[in-house]
Formats: C-alpha cells, sequence, structure tokens
C-alpha cells in the first residue's frame, strides 16, 4: 500500500471499508490526488476575487508548509487559523497539515476574549489572521501571560490587505514540499466547540478521520463527484463547514465556491446565480431565513440537486416547503464537533419530514437512559454513536473528555427517539428537556410545531415557573413578516398547540421577540432565555 494513499473495499449492501497505510498524512491525500489523475487545471476553490485550481492549491499549500517550517515552527506545534473564508483557509490549514503542524481553525466570529482563552490554552505557535480581524487578534495577544514559565506569544501573521505578510511569506518559499510522515491516528488538526454551555474545548481529530466522513458520508450518501459545485453557508472553521467545501469537495476533484461574509439572503442568492451550485449546505435557521425572503425564489441555482441541514433539527414544514419551492430536497441530519461531521441523516431517495433519518455507513447508534442501559420501543433516550472518525478526546480536559468518550462509544448529549420504521426523531438536548407535570417534555417537539403556524418564522421553549413553583413550558416567538404581537394571537398559538400535541405541553407564555440568541453556528442559546 502507498504511503498518503487509503484504500476503499466496497461490497454492496455493507459500508465502505477504510484501509490505511502505516504513513498517512491527510492534507497529502487531499492534495496530489487530483494532480496524479490529470485533474490538476479542474478549479478547487472560487472565492470573491480569484478561482485556484488543483495544482495551485497545491503549490500554494506547500509554501505554506515551507514557509511555517522556516520561521522555526516544529512538527506537532499549533498553527491557529482565523481566516475568513477564501481560498487563504484551505492553503494554510492544509499546508501546515501537510508539514506535520497542527492547524486549529477558529471561529470568526468571536471576541478578542475568547482568543486569548484559546490561543492560550492551544499554546500556539503561530495565528494567521485575516486582515479584517487583526484588531481583534492583537487584542487577544495583549492579554496573554508572559514571562519566565510562559511560552513566547505566539507569530502573527496577517493574511490580505495593504501588508500581506502571508503573501510576503510565500513568495520566496518553495513550491513543493515532501509530506510529514505522520501516521493515520496522528493529531492532525484541532477544532475548538461553539462554547454554548461553557469555555470552548480543543477537540484533537485524526489523520484518519478526514477521508473517513469523505467517503462514508460525502460519497455514500450525499454522492459527491466531481461534476459537483459545493456552496457551504456554514463557514470553514465549523467541522460541518470543514467538510462541506474542504474535505468533501477535495477527495473527489469537485470544486468549492467560498464567500466570506455572512450568510444573507441575498449573498446566498449572489452565489447561486453566479455559479450554479449543485450542493448547498446550511441550518434550519438559513433555510427558514431563504424561505422568508421574497426576492430569494428567483435566486435558487437550476442545477442543484441536494442540500443539507445540520446544527439542530429541521422542522418538517421547512423541508417540505423547500422541496416543493425549489425541486432539490434538504436531507437533514446531525453532527458534532466531536463525530467531525453528521453521522445520522436522510437520503435523497429515503427523507421522512420532522426526522433525522437513519445511521450513516459505518456509524452505529444506541438510545440509552441516564443510567447507560438502552431504552424500549419508541421511548426518548440519550443518543450515543460509535464511530470511525471520534475525536481521540479534548485537550487538556480529562474529566469531559471522559464523560463523553467510552472506549468506541461517545455520548453526544443529544436526545432522540426511533420511530417503529427506524428513523431517528430529535427530542433536543438532555439538559434542555423540561419535566412538565412529572412528564418529561421535548422543547424541541414544541418548538417545531409552533413553527408550523403561518404567523410563526421562529420559536425557541424553555422551562419557566408558576408562581407555585412548578415549571411550565414558555415559548419566545418570531413572528413571520406581516403579524402583529398580541394576545389574541398568543391564544390561537396556545390553541394551535393544543390540538397538535398532549394539552400539558402547550407554552403557558408566549414572549414575541425580534430575534431569538444563537451560537455562530446558529444554535438557539435556550440558556439565555431561561
Amino acid at each position: 500500500m502507498r504511503e498518503h494513499r487509503v484504500e476503499v473495499e466496497r461490497t454492496p449492501g455493507e459500508a465502505p471499508t477504510l484501509r490505511f497505510p502505516a504513513v498517512y498524512n491527510a492534507a497529502a491525500e487531499l492534495l496530489d490526488r487530483q494532480l496524479e489523475l490529470g485533474r490538476g487545471e479542474h478549479p478547487a476553490y472560487v472565492d470573491a476575487e480569484r478561482t485556484l485550481s488543483y495544482a495551485g492549491l497545491a503549490e500554494r499549500a506547500a509554501r505554506v508548509g515551507n514557509a511555517l517550517l522556516g520561521l522555526g515552527l516544529q512538527p506537532e506545534q499549533r498553527v491557529a487559523l482565523l481566516l475568513l473564508d477564501t481560498v487563504d483557509f484551505p492553503c494554510v490549514f492544509l499546508g501546515a497539515m501537510r508539514a506535520g503542524l497542527v492547524p486549529i481553525p477558529l471561529n470568526t466570529l468571536m471576541t478578542a476574549e475568547d482568543y486569548a482563552y484559546m490561543l492560550g490554552d492551544s499554546r500556539a505557535r503561530a495565528v494567521v489572521v485575516s486582515a479584517p480581524l487583526r484588531e481583534k487578534v492583537a487584542a487577544a495577544l495583549a492579554q496573554l501571560p508572559a514571562g519566565p514559565g510562559h511560552p513566547p506569544p505566539p507569530r502573527l501573521i496577517v493574511a490580505g490587505g495593504e501588508a500581506d505578510e502571508l503573501e510576503a511569506l510565500l513568495s520566496p518559499a518553495a513550491p513543493a514540499l515532501t509530506p510529514a510522515a505522520t501516521s493515520p491516528d496522528e493529531v492532525a488538526f484541532w477544532l475548538y466547540s461553539s462554547g454554548s454551555t461553557g469555555s470552548p474545548k480543543g477537540t484533537q481529530h485524526l489523520h484518519r478521520n478526514l477521508p473517513t466522513t469523505a467517503v462514508l458520508y460525502s460519497q455514500e450518501v450525499l454522492g459527491f463527484g466531481p461534476d459537483d459545485v459545493v456552496h457551504s453557508a456554514a463557514k470553514l472553521f465549523f467541522a460541518y463547514g470543514l467538510g462541506n467545501a474542504l474535505t468533501f469537495p477535495l477527495s473527489v476533484g469537485a470544486t468549492a465556491v467560498l464567500q466570506p461574509g455572512r450568510p444573507t439572503p441575498a449573498a446566498i442568492r449572489e452565489v447561486m446565480q453566479a455559479h450554479q451550485p449543485t450542493v448547498f449546505c446550511g441550518v434550519p435557521t438559513l433555510f427558514a431565513s431563504l424561505l422568508a425572503d421574497e426576492e430569494f425564489s428567483e435566486g435558487v441555482s437550476p442545477r442543484l440537486r441536494v442540500c443539507t441541514s445540520a446544527g439542530e433539527g429541521l422542522p418538517a414544514h421547512l423541508g417540505k416547503t423547500w422541496r416543493e419551492r425549489f425541486g432539490a430536497p434538504i436531507l437533514d441530519g446531525i453532527g458534532s464537533t466531536e463525530q467531525l461531521h453528521i453521522f445520522i441523516s436522510n437520503r435523497p431517495d429515503d427523507i421522512r419530514d420532522g426526522a433525522s433519518g437513519k445511521p450513516v455507513p459505518g456509524y452505529e447508534v444506541e438510545l440509552r437512559d441516564e443510567a447507560g442501559a438502552p431504552v424500549a420501543g419508541e421511548e426518548s433516550g440519550v443518543l450515543w454513536v460509535r464511530s470511525p472518525s471520534a475525536a481521540c478526546g479534548y485537550w487538556n480536559l480529562r474529566a469531559k473528555t471522559l464523560a463523553t468518550f467510552h472506549g468506541p462509544w461517545s455520548c453526544t448529549g443529544d436526545r432522540y427517539r426511533r420511530d417503529a420504521e427506524g428513523y431517528y426523531v430529535y427530542d433536543g438536548r438532555a439538559d434542555d428537556m423540561l419535566k412538565v407535570s412529572g412528564i418529561w417534555v421535548s422543547p424541541f417537539e414544541v418548538e417545531s410545531t409552533l413553527s408550523e403556524h403561518e404567523g410563526v418564522r421562529e420559536a425557541a421553549v424553555v422551562g419557566h415557573e408558576t408562581e407555585d413553583g412548578l415549571l411550565k413550558p414558555k415559548a419566545f416567538v418570531v413572528l413571520a413578516a406581516g403579524r402583529s404581537p398580541g394576545e389574541e394571537l398568543t391564544r390561537e398559538l396556545q390553541a394551535f398547540v393544543k390540538e397538535r400535541l398532549a394539552p400539558y405541553k402547550y407554552p403557558r407564555w408566549i414572549e414575541f421577540v425580534d430575534a431569538l440568541p444563537k451560537t455562530a453556528t446558529g444554535k438557539i442559546q435556550r440558556f439565555k432565555l431561561r
């Protein structure tokens, strides 16, 4: 078996088997495979300013690796990336990994205090930052402890702008780089969790995890091929976006369209019209916004064949409406930073609206109670996954690592139920569940029902105490355009839920708001509403 090449064995009716050589560098395979197939001139990336071919990507990534090594960085040392979605991101990410360094993409929407924490926690030796974000990083570096016993601050490298330090480093660097002789079980990169329930956790992923998600999900479920053009509204610094716009297209020679700004309906429409993607990856909140935008109705790509959704459960009515309006299905699924990408999903030819689908080939799932015992029938339980793409743990957080990773199994913290036909239906986060009148209630179930009302754009449900100290559901509602809040609408929405769910599940209070608090990944931050 050749170094840096994985062999995939496919047997009809079974999940593909990936066989790795002893020496394997995931970046080398992603960068070199298309060159070996003679597709070097095929476009790998298109951003707002340029198009980069596979040959150009390989050369620029090699220059990045050589430049970083030339600065004195050593294999296994960390390099932080605070980069917008431009071609700089894949070049730096893959170049660092090819050199045996460990890239750490950081969320571009966080505060200087967050960056100070992550840079200090990771002990990154360099940080590559897009010019518009330089000030935040400079403020973060100023907060890092200095002096004896502390590592020196990371080397700051600004990409873009008037003083493009990255370009200045790359120009004299060699255009070829022998891949570091890493192993498939070696840490390749980190991803920090969103930190919605505490400080972000440095999640360590292996070289083998990238091709595993590409083969098992993008190829087996989505049918990714070299003629596909993908646009991911989820950015590259997310696990979801990293797969959508880096691992998946590069694994088959497809093209990814990057957009550095916020994924507004206008921005998505512009990408759709200019580049006509065949695959579009979003989150439920974004799909709701696109459907509510009157101008977007004429702005979807005529070549669009499939969409994906993750982050939170996709309400049934959103999936149905999108499919009816645009013809392309949204495949709802669930993934996590810890598993790197989606491990339960609908299929293009097997969609259950309101459900996350069935396990992706190669993944096993179980529903367990709080004691870890399997639940029976269609009962709700905590979702556990046996994953071939699981992280090896959290950096410097042993207790949290032990609470999540249990041998080959991982506890996701999400609650699910499995219907009689084997489809998994999201019940919310385990720590968001409400006990009303002695019976567990899923906030997501109530939210989904409220969202089916034509006057509701979005809804979030949390527990709220009555004067007697009893916990009951309270809803926060964002109204659709043209609707006005008031007592009459409150009663109408409460009756709407009572007609569709058990009466004890209806929201006793409804508060109308302009927007819901969310993480950068689009997940509702219910703890803020509480």
